[in-house]
């Protein structure tokens, strides 16, 4: 059996939701790929961070959403949804994933884990 995969390959889009289905200033959270996101809507764009968060394991995915910065609920450990970073330190991050809306659906990319 041959594999056709590479290891260079980009990971596929997942639809996660229909455009409108997310309030601006708000988050929810997906499974994608085998993985937990969280899909924000700033008014204008979508942005996709690791659901979360690094210290206690919390789901940023329900924490507030205000000037593209999402607070974590627990804690309020706080990172910006453009990069990921941790506002207090930048050399902390969760990930970030590539988002697009196609035909109204918003899509995901998540690599797939081995």
């Amino acid at each position: 059996m041959v594999d056709d995969r590479s290891d260079n390959a980009e990971p596929a889009f997942t639809p996660v939701a229909r455009a409108g289905d997310i309030p601006a200033g708000e988050g929810r959270t997906f499974e994608v790929a085998g993985r937990l996101v969280a899909v924000f809507f700033d008014g204008r764009d979508y942005h996709v961070l690791d659901d979360l968060c690094p210290h206690m394991g919390a789901s940023l995915g329900s924490g507030p959403f205000v000037d593209g910065v999402v607070t974590c609920p627990w804690h309020a450990w706080r990172f910006r949804a453009c990069d990921g970073a941790w506002c207090d330190n930048d050399k902390l991050r969760v990930a970030v994933f590539p988002v697009r809306v196609v035909d109204g659906a918003i899509e995901v990319a998540v690599p797939v884990s081995g």
